[in-house]
């Protein structure tokens, strides 16, 4: 009889467990690639990290792992800056600047000009162009794409100078 109720205890004891377990995640967190520019790039990134504002769209600033001073975050799901990424190849394709590619299109928000490229899932990926660093933004779909631009103007603006990214 001694074994059947420590089973009786034990059992509600599980219960809790699992469920405290099924209620708790083990991260939330969003992840990003870090890029892995060059010395003036990385500079400029960091430059760039310290000017970014504390809330884009409303969302709160949540950085992704790995942490790191060339990846940024807000919301969930997350709108994630990368700074000194690759030049996207669609931003040198004639058939874009043409309007031959419709789902890149080039653009300017508050002084900063961007490339928008459509992606598969519905979310938009931005990197902007004719500055001496490349930063790329991914907007999660439903996002609103210009607040999110409006918002990181003027960092981008302060921290990474016009010009042409090596």
């Amino acid at each position: 009889m001694n074994s059947f109720r420590h089973r009786l205890i034990g059992l509600p004891a599980l219960a809790l467990l699992i469920t405290a377990a099924g209620c708790s995640s083990a991260d939330d967190s969003a992840s990003a690639a870090v890029p892995s520019p060059g010395t003036k790039a990385t500079e400029l990134c960091r430059k760039l990290d310290k000017a970014l504002p504390a809330k884009v769209d409303g969302e709160s600033r949540e950085d992704p792992e790995p942490a790191s001073a060339l990846t940024a975050g807000w919301g969930n799901p997350a709108i994630i800056l990368r700074c000194g990424v690759t030049r996207p190849p669609k931003m040198v394709d004639p058939k874009v600047a043409e309007g031959g590619d419709p789902s890149a299109v080039a653009g300017g928000v508050n002084g900063v000009d961007w490339l928008m490229e459509q992606q598969d899932d519905g979310a938009y990926r931005f990197t902007c162009a004719n500055r001496e660093a490349y930063v790329e933004v991914t907007v999660p779909k439903g996002v609103d794409t210009s607040s999110v631009l409006i918002d990181l103007a003027e960092s981008v603006k302060k921290a990474i100078p016009e010009g042409i990214a090596d």
